[in-house]
């Protein structure tokens, strides 16, 4: 039996569509069937580690937990890890494939669809329900031509669409007309409703709206989902300040992240966020530097280029006085290598080549190679608590200071702390995620009565009342003629 495909549109950027997915995911789940996300073509710096060793978006893991799975790289077959303003990484099938710039990429999609199909595929033989994760918008005229990612992709498996919009932005009507009116007659045939996500208030306001439209467009608004102020979700990209939580009465410790050019996996961060006892703050380069217990250096897609723009804006010179003071210093991947003396890059991985002096707080030094780490692990803090998380590096760091490692694995080690116990770096995300890892490490940077939340219990909260949401504002009997039954 070849499984349904249902496909999730926006009208724009950060709609909505991966919350909508991630909650169905999870309705379906619940309901028994065996479901399964994807996304044809995803364009983030988040990423995760899959259980077949690639790389894929952190919001198609996020889905496949909602189901039940682990990520797989078919989840998400093609991924851009943007490198400059006109240029990614594409990533296909979980491993590098190339540099492209954007011109490069669009003239080769007609061969990246054939690895998009193939994964869809194989998931349909596998799955009962395929919930598929647009990418943008499909009214984007100038990438309507070998589209993989939204119409191009719905046309290509005849799968039917909803389109999501945002009420919250403004213009909600205008932008659902405006998106279905560049349609081709196909492809608004195909679409078979709408959604309005993040509304505040009474309906009952919004109903000759929605009756107008429904008119307009020939289409029912199958739901309006509510904004769901406290919902918790990772950010499948974008690094949202607004949403960064301010200093409390409960604070009792304060760490800063410079915010990189090319910061990725940010989300390493979200337990600190969201943790009570912690004031957690992303500092721009060019901003005055607050006074801190712990500065952390997070990964980047250009370590390079961001080591340099750390040093010219000098936060090297800053974070030698932190030490002095007795602060803390943490590296994480990308950051990681920034702590040492130099960053080689003899192929050119991420720019040209060459190398670069590194701040020289730990003895060690890093080489950039043509083949990229991607590894799930499990181990040991050596100041105590059990990790779990991913690695995702093309550098390979080597010297003294990995002598003194900060996480032992069953067969090997990872990172490095220096003699007087201020500064440590690892390549592992995810290090905060496990409650008594993170209550270690927030001990160490002078925090000694922390009580840290699951970052798995938290997700799979936010999971479920997303999906307590979507059942009780959206038409339920659509899905049910469908022939994919979400009721209880």
């Amino acid at each position: 039996m070849t499984a349904k495909t249902l496909m999730i549109q926006g009208t724009t950027s950060d709609a909505g569509k991966s919350a909508i997915v991630t909650g169905l995911c999870r309705i379906l789940k619940r309901q028994g069937y065996r479901v399964a996300p994807f996304k044809p073509q995803n364009m983030a710096l988040n990423s995760a580690v899959t259980c077949d060793g690639g790389e894929i978006g952190r919001a198609q893991a996020v889905q496949a937990q909602a189901c039940g799975l682990k990520p797989h790289t078919d989840m998400n077959p093609v991924l851009l890890k943007p490198s400059s303003d006109i240029g990614s990484q594409v990533i296909i099938n979980g491993k590098v494939h190339a540099q492209m710039t954007a011109v490069e990429y669009h003239a080769y999609k007609p061969t990246v669809m054939k690895s998009v199909l193939a994964a869809h595929q194989r998931l349909q033989e596998n799955y009962d329900v395929i919930l598929v994760e647009g990418a943008g918008s499909p009214a984007e005229i100038n990438l309507r031509e070998n589209d993989i990612a939204n119409m191009g992709f719905a046309e290509a498996v005849d799968c039917s669409v909803l389109l999501v919009a945002d009420i919250d932005r403004g213009g909600v009507f205008a932008s659902l007309l405006g998106t279905l009116e560049l349609l081709s007659t196909s492809e608004r045939q195909r679409t078979k409703g709408v959604i309005i996500n993040r509304f505040r208030g009474d309906v009952a306001l919004l109903q000759s709206g929605l009756d107008w439209l429904e008119e307009r467009i020939k289409k029912p608004v199958l739901g309006v989902v509510p904004y769901l102020k406290d919902l918790y979700l990772e950010a499948e990209d974008s690094l949202n300040i607004n949403l960064q939580k301010q200093s409390s009465t409960a604070a009792m410790i304060n760490i800063i992240v410079p915010r990189l050019p090319k910061l990725s996996n940010h989300t390493d961060f979200d337990v600190l966020q969201h943790h009570p006892q912690v004031n957690f703050q992303y500092v721009s380069l060019n901003e005055a530097i607050p006074n801190a217990d712990l500065i952390i250096l997070l990964g980047s897609k250009s370590v390079r280029s961001d080591l340099q723009a750390l040093k010219e804006m000098g936060w090297d010179k800053h974070i030698n006085k932190h030490l002095r003071y007795g602060g803390k210093v943490l590296g994480i991947c990308g950051g990681y290598q920034m702590l040492g003396s130099s960053i080689h890059d003899p192929l050119g991985i991420e720019g040209c080549s060459g190398s670069e002096k590194g701040l020289s707080l730990l003895a060690l030094e890093t080489t950039l190679e043509a083949k990229k780490q991607l590894k799930t692990q499990q181990g040991v803090l050596s100041l105590g608590g059990k990790v779990a998380g991913y690695e995702i590096h093309s550098g390979i760091s080597s010297g003294e200071a990995l002598h003194t490692p900060m996480i032992h694995y069953a067969k090997h080690s990872d990172g490095a702390m220096s003699d007087d116990n201020q500064i440590m770096g690892c390549y592992l995300h995810g290090l905060f995620d496990q409650p008594t890892a993170c209550d270690q490490l927030l001990a160490w940077a002078g925090l000694h009565n922390a009580q840290t939340q699951s970052h798995y219990d938290r997700q799979e909260q936010g999971i479920n009342d997303l999906a307590d949401a979507l059942e009780a504002c959206l038409d339920l009997d659509f899905f049910v003629n469908s022939g994919i039954s979400i009721r209880k």
